[in-house]
């Protein structure tokens, strides 16, 4: 004896796992775990930062520079990440002058180290 459709339909629905409707549920989880996974990797990459994921590589990072609140980000090899944030405070203390900076037209800054020849005249010359 053949069913005929109407029965046939009804028999689809009849099983209890087809009737729940959060059995979705768990699969939309999973995709947007995908998704999110897929999002870090790419944003990663488009900032092009993977040495921040190598633990052999040292890497400087400075954001906002010049700007009130810039900051210093800096990873060295065997220590932990260290973020440096701009202060007003003025460092002191005692040193030794260990060459000149220039700042060029362009904006470019460069250092000219002293010669050894000058540092010393420099500490045995009278006051």
């Amino acid at each position: 004896m053949r069913r005929s459709r109407r029965y046939h339909r009804t028999d689809l629905l009849s099983d209890q796992e087809d009737q729940n409707p959060l059995t979705g549920v768990a699969n939309l989880f999973d995709v947007a775990m995908v998704f999110s996974v897929a999002l870090m990797v790419a944003l990663v990459m488009s900032y092009h930062l993977p040495e921040l994921l190598n633990p052999d590589e040292d890497i400087s990072i400075v954001k906002n520079p010049g700007q009130q609140d810039m900051k210093i980000i800096l990873k060295e090899k065997g220590k932990p990440i260290e973020v440096l944030n701009m202060t007003d405070n003025i460092g002191g203390g005692t040193g030794e002058a260990l060459g000149t900076a220039y700042k060029l037209a362009n904006g470019q800054v460069i250092y000219v180290p002293e010669d050894e020849k000058s540092m010393e005249s420099n500490a045995t010359a009278p006051d």
